[in-house]
């Protein structure tokens, strides 16, 4: 039920024609529809994943003895602002790099570097002794 209703979001979504940040159906428009807002919210509050981690880890914390319905509410409320503060500065870093990574040839080396760093960490990994 939970997927049908996500998947069937986004062509619902963007059948309304309703942008943020300009006017719809403008030359070249860089905007976010509502749906690609919208729809991440929606996926993460369904996602099995998601409430059996705030199942299994957030009463660790509630103490028996106050209010369990406020510690549970600042305890999620808390998470769901650091959440948000991460996903904010992700997406800073990745406009960032978005600029940085302009140029193909930057990209070259950039990919160059990464792929070598994974492949000595390979080879680390392989040579690495296990202790008995």
């Amino acid at each position: 039920m939970g997927r049908r209703l996500v998947s069937a979001l986004p062509r619902h979504e963007a059948s309304a024609g309703r942008h943020l940040g300009c006017g719809a159906g403008s030359a070249g428009c860089a905007c976010v529809s509502l749906a690609a807002v919208r729809t991440p919210y929606v996926v993460t509050a369904l996602n099995p994943k998601g409430i059996v981690f705030f199942v299994a880890f957030l009463p660790q914390f509630v103490s028996a003895n106050g209010e369990v319905a406020r510690q549970l509410w600042t305890l999620a409320i808390t998470f769901v602002a650091l959440a948000t503060l991460n996903a904010t500065l992700y997406a800073t870093f990745a406009a960032s790099a978005r600029k940085l990574l302009a140029s193909a040839q930057v990209r070259r080396r950039f990919n160059f570097v990464g792929g070598s760093l994974l492949s000595a960490a390979g080879v680390w990994a392989l040579l690495a002794r296990r202790s008995t």
